[in-house]
């Protein structure tokens, strides 16, 4: 069982770097007008710490391994810059693999609203979804093509999509699909790539044992580092709640988040089995709530996410499927209903909360022996 103390020492604002002050503003930059547009209607005004250290050398073409916290702004790192290429005339094709659906989607929607008016084009693969009309998809201009790793080799295996017809490589979330046992999946797509001339690597996390990997899939990278994979974001409080033999858990977690500063609340449950039940009872004692884990379709978790997004939803219990690739805005409080079994997990569920420079707050339930 992992000590729930070690866990707020490890990733304590102790562990943090001095705050980052954005010093890098879109409009100054030389990127397409139409992509500053864009920008500017999204609210994005000065670059992220991650996208101030990549945006240049992905503009130049360079391959890169980059980890950074959850929620600094990774997934703008990326497609800026590629969109802007486009914009400029070059021509290439660029495959984005992620771990999970919601992410998938995510990645899209964030591609679609920075290349509005442009002309540009993208489709997403994800399971749950109809193959056939995936098929026809690919049979159209795509500019980006974003999924999860076993739907796109669906794909290569039925004749849909060409592998050869793709420049750009795209790894995101890298750290959370080796933890999904994707890594063969990866070694393949990277391998069909015969004409790959750039390769981009991102992650929250870093390992050691995942050095000689990364060596082989991404050749003279530019390294960045613009927080310490590994550590909590430090606009999260961190806080422990203790569960006597003798108090009723479920209790305290409904006193708990009815408390008016829990506005927008994800809690955390290890099994599918614990995520329905808390959410049944949640919705019976008043709480609006959802529920995401693996054996929902995909429509129904799209449609608990929405609603969760929306605010109709105060709470959206999930397990760790959803600790990754989700980003909703101004998440005021995460609840570790259940212990993650690693501090990896852990780190990547209070990643939900405090994103974007707000502040953010984490619970994990102690249970006495």
């Amino acid at each position: 069982m992992i000590d729930p103390y070690k866990l707020i020492k490890a990733n304590g604002k102790a562990n943090e770097a001095p705050a980052h002050k954005p010093v890098m503003a879109y409009r100054d930059l030389k990127l397409h007008n139409q992509l500053k547009a864009n920008l500017a209607e999204k609210g994005y005004t000065m670059a992220t710490e991650i996208q101030e250290a990549s945006i240049q050398p992905l503009l130049e073409g360079r391959n890169m391994v980059a980890v950074a916290n959850t929620g600094t702004g990774k997934t703008g790192a990326f497609l800026i810059p590629l969109i802007d290429r486009l914009l400029s005339g070059q021509k290439f094709n660029t495959l984005i693999v992620v771990p999970t659906r919601e992410l998938a989607i995510q990645v899209e929607q964030e591609f679609r609203s920075l290349a509005h008016g442009t002309g540009l084009y993208s489709s997403c693969f994800i399971g749950g979804t109809n193959v056939g009309k995936d098929i026809s998809k690919l049979k159209r201009r795509n500019d980006f093509i974003i999924g999860t790793p076993g739907r796109l080799l669906d794909m290569v295996n039925r004749g849909a999509l060409n592998l050869r017809s793709l420049e750009v490589l795209i790894l995101d979330e890298f750290d959370r699909m080796l933890d999904m046992g994707f890594v063969h999946d990866i070694k393949r797509l990277a391998a069909g790539m015969n004409n790959r001339r750039q390769t981009l690597l991102f992650s929250a996390t870093t390992d050691p044992a995942q050095k000689a990997l990364i060596a082989e899939l991404v050749h003279n990278p530019v390294n960045i580092q613009a927080k310490a994979g590994g550590s909590a974001s430090s606009h999260v409080e961190q806080h422990l709640i203790h569960v006597g033999e003798a108090e009723d858990k479920f209790e305290l977690l409904v006193n708990l988040i009815s408390g008016e500063a829990f506005e927008k609340v994800i809690v955390f449950a290890e099994t599918k089995r614990m995520v329905d039940k808390l959410s049944k009872k949640l919705n019976k004692s008043g709480v609006a709530a959802g529920h995401i884990h693996g054996d929902k379709s995909q429509n129904y978790r799209n449609k608990a996410i929405s609603q969760f997004r929306k605010g109709t939803t105060k709470v959206l219990v999930a397990t760790d499927v959803a600790a990754r690739g989700i980003d909703i805005d101004r998440v005021s409080h995460v609840v570790n209903y259940q212990l993650p079994l690693t501090e990896d997990s852990y780190v990547h569920r209070i990643g939900r909360t405090g994103r974007a420079g707000n502040r953010g707050s984490a619970y994990t339930f102690v249970e006495s022996n």
